[in-house]
């Protein structure tokens, strides 16, 4: 009896290593991209405030926005994810200011993107009256904007947290992992998440769809500049790919919720964790490589600051390695 129970001890401590390790190597394989790409992210935002052109020009004022709100929600999954991957309950109210943070940024790209797209959209269609509608002042009411009518929905989504009776409760400390669902505390609040995003992704892609359609009869034109709209048309669909690509991110916990009636809690986890990667940390990197190294304005600049940032570290490095050698050469 005694050996069966050891034999049962031995069982529930190697699966509790190999889980350990198995949540070591994901986190370790998930945190070192991340903070490669939130150091390309901080640059290129860098790059945007290091030029007079960029700060008087609408089109990168505009992916300044996108790109900030991106960096913030990189950095906000990559959170959200050590901690659930370190097991840490944390009470609910930091769970709520981080979940509504994603729900600030999540909602801001979407619409910065809307932004872009109608940017593009006069530029092409109306290239003779673009400097006197997109100017610096519309751009900055329109990023204010966006930030309002995101804060609203964060205003909103506060509001139906505090219809829940807290004061029911033992502690504020969480018994579940702190995420998006685990916020969800009263029914409405879940219904509202579906409406709003439901609401928003629609309208987003009618906005960019009709953009992406108005430049490509503009094209056909015989007055319109044909290398500029092929531009423009190529920008406009990889607007439609990264939108598409946050629309994802949304539909993440309804695919999961599906999959764990089938699937074993192990099998969920790396399920997860693939989501994750795939969901949530590529399309937060593409604005950075699409127009880091697609624009040809912006793409020697970054470069320039990357390989300054990248020189930096390097050369205290080898002047420490050489000092010391010839520390080392001296006779004592």
């Amino acid at each position: 009896m005694s050996a069966t129970n050891q034999s049962k001890t031995n069982i529930t401590v190697g699966q509790q290593y190999v889980g350990l390790l198995e949540r070591v190597l994901f986190s370790t394989l998930t945190t070192m991209p991340c903070c490669v790409f939130l150091f390309i992210n901080g640059t290129l935002l860098f790059t945007l405030r290091s030029k007079p052109v960029f700060c008087e020009t609408s089109r990168y004022i505009l992916l300044y926005n996108l790109l900030f709100a991106d960096t913030l929600l990189l950095a906000q999954s990559q959170l959200m994810y050590l901690l659930s991957a370190c097991r840490i309950r944390v009470t609910y109210p930091v769970c709520g200011a981080l979940t509504m943070l994603s729900k600030l940024t999540t909602v801001i790209s979407p619409l910065t993107l809307v932004v872009m797209s109608m940017e593009r959209y006069v530029a092409v269609c109306y290239p003779l009256r673009h400097a006197t509608i997109v100017t610096i002042r519309n751009t900055a009411v329109a990023i204010i904007v966006v930030w309002a009518f995101s804060s609203l929905n964060v205003l909103i989504r506060v509001i139906l947290l505090l219809i829940f009776s807290f004061q029911d409760l033992q502690s504020l400390q969480m018994k579940d992992l702190c995420s998006d669902i685990a916020m969800f505390l009263v029914p409405i609040s879940e219904h509202y998440d579906k409406a709003y995003t439901c609401f928003l992704f629609v309208s987003a892609g009618v906005a960019v769809t009709s953009s992406y359609i108005g430049v490509m009869i503009a094209a056909r034109s015989a007055s319109t500049d044909k290398a500029s709209a092929r531009k423009a048309r190529n920008t406009l669909l990889l607007h439609l790919v990264q939108l598409g690509l946050s629309l994802s991110s949304t539909m993440n916990s309804p695919l999961l919720t599906a999959i764990s009636e089938i699937a074993s809690r192990v099998v969920l986890v790396r399920i997860q964790i693939v989501f994750y990667v795939c969901v949530f940390l590529l399309p937060r990197c593409l604005s950075a490589l699409i127009y880091g190294l697609r624009d040809q304005t912006i793409r020697p600049v970054l470069m320039y600051h990357l390989c300054c940032q990248l020189k930096r570290s390097v050369i205290p490095a080898k002047a420490e390695r050489s000092s010391f050698v010839k520390f080392s050469g001296r006779p004592s």
